[in-house]
This record gives C-alpha cells, sequence and structure tokens, in this order.
C-alpha cells in the first residue's frame, strides 16, 4: 500500500518511466518462460532421438522417429543431411554419393538454422539487462530534479519539500534493479544452455558425417 500511494504521487515522468520498467519486466518473465521449456523440449527430445539413431541400422529407420522427437535441434540438422543424401543418390547412379562436403553444408547450415530458432528472442533479455538500469536511472535523476526545484520554489530544505521527488528517485531505481537482475541471470543462464546445444550439433554433426561415409562412400 505504501509503494502503491508512493506511485500514485508521482509525476507524470516517473510513472512514464515505471511503465516502461513494468513492461520490460512483465515481457522478460513471458520470455523466460518461453525460452525456458523451449530448451526443456529440446533436451528430451534429443534424448530420444539420439537413443533411436545410435540404434538404428540404417538412415530410414532414424527417419520415421523423427516426427516424435521434432522439438530436438538434432532432427533439424539430421533432416538436411538426409535430404542431400538422397538429392546425390538421386542424381548419381548406386546407393553412393558424389560429395560429403555438400553434406558437411547443409548440417551447417541446419545448425545455424537451429541455433536462431533456439535463441529467438533470447536478446529480449539481453536488451532488458542492459536498458532498464539506465532508464530507472533516468527517472531517478528526474525525481532528484523535481526535489531541488521544490526547494527553489518553496525556499524551505525540509524534509516535507523534498520527500516526494526523493520517494519518485527511490522508486525508479528500485524497479530498474528488479527488472534488470532476474533478466541478466536468466540470460547467462540461456546463453550457457545455448552453448550446450551448439556443442551437443557439433558433435552430431561429426557423428552424422562418419556414418555417412562409412555407408554411402
Amino acid at each position: 500500500m505504501q509503494l502503491w500511494t508512493a506511485f500514485l504521487h508521482t509525476g507524470w515522468v516517473g510513472k512514464t518511466v515505471l511503465g516502461v520498467l513494468l513492461f520490460f519486466s512483465v515481457g522478460s518473465w513471458a520470455v523466460m518462460l518461453v525460452i525456458g521449456e523451449r530448451f526443456r523440449a529440446a533436451r528430451r527430445a534429443s534424448r530420444r532421438f539420439m537413443s533411436a539413431f545410435r540404434k538404428a541400422k540404417r538412415l530410414v529407420d532414424v527417419q520415421a522417429v523423427t516426427p516424435q522427437t521434432v522439438h530436438s535441434p538434432l532432427v533439424g540438422l539430421f533432416r538436411a543431411g538426409y535430404a542431400e543424401i538422397e538429392a546425390q543418390m538421386a542424381h548419381g547412379q548406386g546407393s553412393t554419393i558424389r560429395s560429403l562436403d555438400a553434406v558437411e553444408r547443409s548440417l551447417l547450415r541446419a545448425s545455424r538454422i537451429e541455433s536462431a530458432r533456439l535463441s529467438r528472442f533470447l536478446s529480449f533479455l539481453a536488451t532488458t539487462a542492459a536498458a532498464t538500469p539506465f532508464i530507472g536511472l533516468f527517472g531517478t535523476v528526474w525525481g532528484i530534479m523535481e526535489s531541488f526545484m521544490s526547494i527553489g520554489s518553496s525556499g524551505s530544505t525540509s524534509i516535507t519539500a523534498v520527500a516526494p521527488g526523493i520517494s519518485e528517485a527511490l522508486i525508479n531505481t528500485a524497479a530498474g534493479l528488479f527488472a534488470a537482475i532476474p533478466a541478466l541471470l536468466a540470460y547467462n543462464m540461456f546463453v550457457q544452455r545455448l552453448r550446450g546445444a551448439r556443442g551437443e550439433m557439433e558433435d552430431f554433426t561429426l557423428e552424422f558425417l562418419n556414418l555417412t561415409e562409412r555407408n554411402f562412400l
């Protein structure tokens, strides 16, 4: 109730700053939930897919499993590599491929696409963590300026004259930190998970190329 009362007594600039910070805070928490669920689904699907991939004797057997593990980024790599192999076999003769480098390029291109998919909306967390402290600082500076203007207009340095401006300044500072800190922590955590997913895709690329070389060259 005291925070709400303080908010009602802030000026239009303070209310605008708090509204912007509220938008970033709510938006960042929504992004955290979306990205967190995306990584959890990708991790579960990748485990199932890799289990099927290592048990399968033929690539066509793995192809049948991909609809059930579509959330895994490895599925995107597999489909790209498998499509390249099929295209080369369709334009060639027999059951061999002409270029292993072309298969590798298709896998690398697919890994970039999957990395972009996993990192979607992640930049919003970085923006929130970087921008909201400065937005809150702007509100703080504005509140202090109002305090000095109150002192100049009233000629009094009592706490009654400066309290509204100081209160507005402190609320904006706290709101900026409240929006920035969770976004920063979540951003660092998701960046680490993204690095892990990229490493997993690199390992799968090598494993897929080895399998392709043994079976189609």
